[in-house]
């Protein structure tokens, strides 16, 4: 399983310069995990930056893959997390899906450089 963060979401719809890295698991829609927060951060910033039918249908494409609620259980998980990694908290809920998904996470966001099981690839 894949789950590609906000960061990266961003970088494919924009087709910025790392959206090569991240087009190939956004296309396995059935390998792919999608944070319900990562809908909340990637809506958020395409209706700030573009119109409200950018950000429906980035939201769309989106939930093709495996959307995930959190729960209590991916919220205390998170917790630890954010202290142990020293992560914002939507970071750290995207750190906990991923875990309790097994997903790779893809990301361009230099928070997660460090950390085990993500693959990183530093903005261009």
């Amino acid at each position: 399983m894949n789950l590609v963060d906000s960061s990266a979401w961003l970088e494919y719809f924009a087709d910025g310069p790392n959206a090569e890295h991240f087009a190939p698991v956004v296309n396995i829609p059935d390998q792919l995990v999608v944070p319900s927060v990562t809908l909340y951060e990637v809506c958020k910033v395409v209706l700030r930056e573009s119109d409200e039918n950018n950000a429906l249908q980035a939201c769309a494409a989106m939930q093709k893959g495996h959307v995930i609620a959190l729960d209590a259980k991916l919220a205390i998980v998170a917790g630890k997390l954010s202290l142990l990694h020293q992560l914002p908290m939507a970071d750290a809920v995207i750190l906990a899906t991923a875990r309790d998904q097994g997903a790779i996470l893809w990301t361009q966001d230099a928070h997660f450089k460090e950390i085990a099981g993500v693959r990183y690839f530093p903005k261009k």
